[in-house]
């Protein structure tokens, strides 16, 4: 690469960042890393009646809990601050005057009733509604107004836009790192707005400008920027900064789970899974959007699972370190086509990542949450009902919440299993089980369990596999569960004699 690699995540702070901005950060981060770049947070916020107050914070937060280093931006200042564009607004003006001054650009006063009435009259003759090369002529704009009525507007203060002047008919061609070439007509573009009423830039304008003057090297962004991106191509010829524009990349939707569209919170509300990284309240309705870390999601996870979601390594491999994310992460390999987003493949990351962790660290998660229940265990024992349940479930949190028969006796009994499982002696032979554990010492080991259970069915004249998940329902109240053996053995002896004697009588009478 002939230039030092310098990228940028430009998001508005118009609401929190959806998990598939989250993944254009984390490629825009990944190649920066890997090529020993510059990775600037730029914060796009020209639209000032679609900012919500707490969204930078937002932003900023959910950045960091995935590990993602910002080198220039809002907080870590930087050699071409400021980096919000609502700070950067007497700059752009330059440039769009410049523009005019050179005939690229021009001055447009039509009012939105004009606009609408030019949409409706196009739209009646099958033309499309687009202000353009052709139906410029017929508006209110320095190019069919004299100079001196130009001149009169602007001295009076009427309200104005300024519009690019795109050829009628040019070839615009780019090349995409992701999808290859681009060629578009500026016979299929419109005259967008550079610079709006209120002298605060549009999206293009500033994006283009922002991106120059940063020293962008490459724009990784989403694919409904890729629309865009002829004009942006046209913006940079026209300031004469072709040489230093930057190579484009951009990456693919992330979708439904069905594949039909783009992914939105109401899938995430529908199939209860959460589309941002953190919980967001919307601070004018107070509605509250469930996020990955308040969900029990490890940071970790989330960044390996996002950065299979439209990329995919040389190989077959799943699970990656964000050191080796950062190794073999390329542009090259990120798809076209849009990516599924997977919710059990969610949960299978998440679980990946739990059973990485060392049983210390995992008890310093769900400490909290035993304290909460009320459950009285120390420290050592939490930690080995750690390394039986955490194959179990795919959350920290879930290995009290559904493994409680660890620390409180059940009061509830599977009863699908009850009504499978359950013969006229069935209770008659756990009686018999919980007889032969009377004989094992306080610290008898799992094997000497199984072992008191097996002479206990062949007595009986029984399969020991008959027995099995009787014995773990009155145990545990539940059909499935941690390792039968494991789990009586750190239960301990006594505990377990009594939960077989309570059980037997309940099931007993509940059956009849």
């Amino acid at each position: 690469m002939s230039r030092p690699v310098r990228v940028r995540f430009a998001p508005s702070p118009t609401g929190p960042l959806h998990i598939g901005g989250v993944r254009t950060a984390l490629y825009n981060y990944l190649f920066a890393k890997k090529n020993n770049g510059t990775m600037i947070l730029r914060l796009e916020d020209t639209d000032q009646t679609r900012f919500v107050e707490g969204a930078e914070k937002y932003i900023k937060e959910s950045l960091s809990w995935l590990g993602m280093e910002i080198h220039e931006g809002p907080d870590q200042g930087g050699p071409h601050s400021p980096y919000r564009q609502s700070e950067r607004k007497p700059m752009y003006r330059q440039y769009a005057e410049q523009l005019i001054e050179a005939g690229l650009a021009y001055y447009a006063f039509d009012t939105s009733e004009e606009l609408d009435e030019m949409r409706k009259r196009l739209e009646a003759s099958k033309m499309q509604p687009a202000y353009d090369s052709v139906s410029r002529m017929s508006m209110k704009n320095s190019l069919t107004l004299s100079a001196d009525e130009v001149k009169s507007r602007l001295d009076n203060g009427d309200d104005y836009v300024i519009r690019i002047k795109l050829p009628r008919k040019e070839e615009v061609r780019f090349h995409d790192i992701v999808r290859g070439w681009v060629v578009v007509s500026t016979g299929q573009m419109d005259d967008k707005v550079l610079l709006k009423a209120d002298g605060m830039p549009t999206y293009h304008l500033a994006n283009v400008v922002d991106d120059y003057l940063m020293g962008i090297s490459h724009v990784i962004r989403g694919e409904e920027w890729l629309p865009s991106a002829p004009l942006h191509v046209m913006l940079y010829k026209f300031l004469g900064w072709e040489d230093a524009m930057p190579e484009f990349a951009h990456l693919p939707l992330l979708l439904k789970p069905e594949g039909n569209g783009k992914l939105s919170k109401r899938d995430g509300d529908r199939l209860g899974f959460p589309v941002f990284p953190m919980d967001w309240i919307d601070p004018k309705t107070g509605d509250k959007s469930s996020g990955y870390r308040e969900s029990g999601y490890f940071p970790e996870a989330v960044a390996n699972m996002l950065a299979m979601l439209g990329w995919h390594p040389s190989d077959n491999r799943e699970l990656f370190t964000i050191d080796e994310l950062i190794d073999a992460f390329s542009l090259e390999r990120v798809s076209k086509s849009g990516a599924k987003f997977d919710v059990q493949k969610a949960y299978w990351f998440n679980q990946q990542y739990l059973q990485k962790k060392s049983p210390s660290e995992v008890y310093k998660m769900i400490e909290s949450i035993v304290e909460e229940n009320g459950f009285d265990a120390c420290q050592e024992y939490i930690e080995s009902v750690v390394v039986l349940m955490r194959e179990k479930v795919q959350f920290a949190k879930d290995i009290v919440l559904q493994g409680q028969y660890f620390f409180k006796d059940p009061t509830e009994y599977d009863q699908t299993v009850i009504q499978k499982k359950w013969k006229e002696n069935t209770n008659q032979i756990l009686g018999d089980i919980a007889k032969k554990f009377e004989t094992l010492s306080e610290a008898a080991s799992p094997e000497e369990y199984e072992n008191s259970f097996k002479e206990a069915c062949e007595y009986h004249g029984e399969k020991p596999g008959s027995l099995l998940q009787p014995l773990r329902v009155v145990v545990s109240g539940q059909g499935v569960g941690a390792p039968i053996w494991d789990m009586i053995a750190l239960i301990g002896r006594d505990y377990i004699i009594n939960r077989i004697q309570t059980a037997i009588g309940k099931i007993s009478f509940s059956i009849g």
